[in-house]
């Protein structure tokens, strides 16, 4: 199992950022955030697929700053800096929309970021990361990665922005839930995607406590699935390998915090594979114009695969990213059009 960060302290897995706090957040952050669109998911196309009476709302969090929802807790963690921290800059490891979050959330605050990312990582998201002012240093692979992370931290200084796990990232992910429900009024159901988890974990802890009759589903690709094993072993678990299209969602572990917030909110998991995730980019280009990477149509396929559940419901749906390349997206596109034509 690879090491979570080198400087990530021990969590006290039983807290969660109440109400109050959430709001505080998104107070504090709406400087440097971009409060997204809440939009109807109309279309005739998703219309023949979801019972008569089912309302979908998707909430566009691809329209935040760099793509995706990464810059709340990125920028949540930072805001708690010292002047002294920011001094000495920031360091992270990302394969892609986490480095450009950190990037960006160093200029905006006057800081400066230096990034690992691996040899495999999207060159378009790794030229993003640079034009964003992040300096990036190329690995060979994740483990690599985390070595060069802490050699930084360690060398030069550098504070470590953990891709998902800590209070202070999950509590920028609350601000996106709260956002949302305040956008949409009462929701009957929620689909959050899952990576490592702090997505869902802030989320759903904002959801369920000022909703507590939604219920949450999580969402994790079929080749990345590391919350369902870690429910399932009651312990945060390792998978070995990540193989799924939805690299975005691919991390090789569950750490404590956000397992125990997922855990303690999230009332089931939903897994979906690849070619669900096709079908749901191209139903999201067809039906509402969004380019979206694969990560961001995985809340949207286990919606359409849960759609029996949710005849006569008020579902939410969160579109958490779009940094892709047009060739990837082209591929996905044409390999999932079969499925909603």
């Amino acid at each position: 199992m690879q090491k979570p960060g080198p400087t990530a302290p021990p969590p006290d897995a039983t807290a969660a950022p109440d109400v109050a706090t959430i709001q505080r957040a998104h107070r504090q952050l709406r400087p440097w955030i971009r409060e997204t669109p809440a939009w109807p998911f109309e279309g005739h196309r998703v219309r023949a697929l979801l019972p008569s009476k089912t309302q979908v709302t998707l909430k566009l969090e691809l329209f935040q700053h760099t793509g995706s929802f990464k810059p709340r807790g990125a920028l949540c963690v930072m805001q708690e800096l010292s002047p002294q921290a920011l001094l000495a800059g920031v360091t992270a490891v990302s394969a892609g929309n986490h480095a450009m979050a950190v990037a960006h959330a160093a200029k905006a605050l006057g800081t400066t970021a230096k990034v690992a990312m691996p040899k495999s990582a999207d060159p378009l998201r790794a030229q993003a990361c640079r034009e964003l002012g992040g300096e990036v240093v190329t690995c060979d692979d994740i483990a690599s990665a985390f070595a060069a992370a802490e050699a930084m931290a360690r060398d030069e200084g550098r504070t470590f922005v953990h891709p998902f796990e800590g209070p202070r990232t999950a509590l920028g992910t609350a601000t996106l839930g709260y956002e949302f429900l305040r956008q949409t009024g009462q929701l009957d159901a929620i689909f959050v995607p899952i990576g490592g988890g702090g997505l869902c974990a802030g989320v759903a802890a904002a959801v369920k406590q000022l909703q507590p009759r939604c219920k949450v589903y999580g969402v994790e690709p079929n080749g990345a699935d590391s919350m369902h094993r870690s429910f399932a072993a009651g312990a945060p678990q390792p998978i070995e390998r990540v193989a799924t299209i939805a690299d975005s969602l691919g991390a090789p572990y569950a750490l404590p915090y956000s397992f125990a917030l997922c855990r303690r909110f999230v009332d089931d998991l939903v897994r979906v594979d690849d070619d669900e995730l096709c079908r749901a980019m191209a139903l999201l280009f067809s039906d509402a114009k969004l380019a979206v990477e694969p990560a961001g149509a995985a809340a949207t396929a286990a919606m359409l695969q849960r759609r029996a559940d949710l005849d006569g419901l008020r579902v939410g749906v969160i579109v958490c990213g779009a940094n892709v390349s047009p060739d990837v997206f082209s591929d996905c596109l044409r390999r999932g059009r079969s499925g909603i034509c």
